[in-house]
């Protein structure tokens, strides 16, 4: 814990998803809020099928949302947000002619009916 998944449309073909990863796994270690940093779980999915509003103009969007277990205050979450949202807004590509939307949701989970397990391989006999 935390989840951060981050969608694009794939209308952003040079979506630089490993920099990107890299920056705001760091930024959000940083951050104080994640208690070991194996425990942040990152990933970016390219959304094939897109339609933004009605009009014919060339659109995309990049979506972040970070999923915490409840308890954070307001502050901190906005903290979370700002520094993903300054991630998007270095390494997010800008095509020509395209509006490019930017947006984060920090959600939070309720911790009642999280659960985690860490799966090991089984020792070697000796």
């Amino acid at each position: 814990m935390p989840h951060l998944t981050i969608e694009h449309s794939a209308n952003l073909s040079s979506f630089p998803a490993d920099a990107l990863l890299a920056a705001v796994n760091s930024s959000l270690c940083a951050s104080g809020e994640v208690r070991q940093e194996s425990d942040l779980k990152s990933r970016v999915v390219s959304i094939e099928q897109v339609r933004i509003g009605i009009a014919g103009t060339p659109r995309a969007f990049v979506y972040a949302q970070l999923r915490l277990l409840a308890g954070r205050s307001a502050e901190a979450k906005k903290e979370l947000s700002t520094r993903i949202a300054d991630a998007l807004r270095t390494h997010c590509p800008r095509p020509a002619g395209v509006e490019v939307q930017l947006s984060v949701e920090i959600v939070d989970m309720d911790s009642g009916s999280f659960s985690k397990d860490l799966l090991l391989a089984p020792k070697a006999a000796a």
